[in-house]
């Protein structure tokens, strides 16, 4: 399941509405959005994405929030080392081999690393 998948299956069920209900209502097909929800398709555009917050009456905060877990909901996320230092390929390499083992507690540790990159810069 992708972050916006589980925010819009959380969101669906907190408000007691059916995956079926949800196609029909925004005009998709049931199969796009179970696809949406468990990683099976890429990330929703824009204007779905408009939709959905007009859905579920979500607005600022709230659909900027779902707009950054829509762009974290790529099925196959690409990290670009060219032009990087040889520890930058070994790094990415080794994380791509590796990924699908690390357990919950290894990914939240992994993302606390990046987090600190980020407000580093």
């Amino acid at each position: 399941m992708t972050p916006f998948g589980e925010e819009m299956r959380r969101l669906r069920a907190f408000r007691g509405i059916t995956l079926q209900k949800m196609a029909k209502d925004l005009g998709v097909t049931s199969a796009y959005l179970s696809a949406l929800e468990h990683g099976h398709r890429g990330r929703p555009n824009r204007r779905f994405l408009h939709r959905v917050c007009q859905y579920f009456a979500i607005i600022w905060d709230e659909a900027e929030a779902l707009e950054r877990l829509a762009h974290l909901s790529t099925p196959k996320a690409v990290l670009d080392s060219s032009g990087l230092s040889a520890q930058h390929f070994a790094v990415a390499n080794q994380l791509a081999d590796d990924f699908r083992n690390l357990d919950e507690e290894q990914l939240n540790e992994l993302e606390a690393i990046i987090q600190r990159a980020k407000t580093a810069l």
